[in-house]
């Protein structure tokens, strides 16, 4: 059985606002697993930081670990916390804005 702690993996960019590059995301997103199944991938946002909003080609369940944002899913904004959830169809676009330091696990269809 291999554990994964999530403290480990948690890492901020030193980019300040938008993330709009992969080179600036580079740090702010990472893969934790992969299988034929699914995805899962850690995301690390400082306060003030976004993801903008783009569409993927995959399905993808987004959970806040901790701090709080506003997540973007077609034209609809929720503000979401700790322990909420907010699922995101393939295709749409879909992004996320930090408040606070926020912690993100991102379940994603396989790709």
């Amino acid at each position: 059985m291999d554990v994964i702690d999530l403290r480990k993996h948690v890492e901020y960019s030193r980019n300040k606002g938008l993330l709009d590059t992969m080179e600036k995301r580079r740090r702010v997103k990472k893969d934790l697993l992969k299988n034929r199944n699914y995805n899962i991938v850690l995301v690390c946002l400082d306060a003030g930081q976004e993801i903008p909003s783009r569409p993927e080609p995959y399905d993808v369940c987004f959970y806040v670990v901790e701090g709080s944002g506003t997540f973007t899913v077609g034209n609809e904004k929720a503000e979401l916390s700790s322990d909420q959830m907010v699922f995101a169809p393939a295709n749409v676009a879909r992004g996320i804005k930090s408040k606070e330091r926020m912690v993100v696990l991102g379940i994603q269809e396989p790709h």
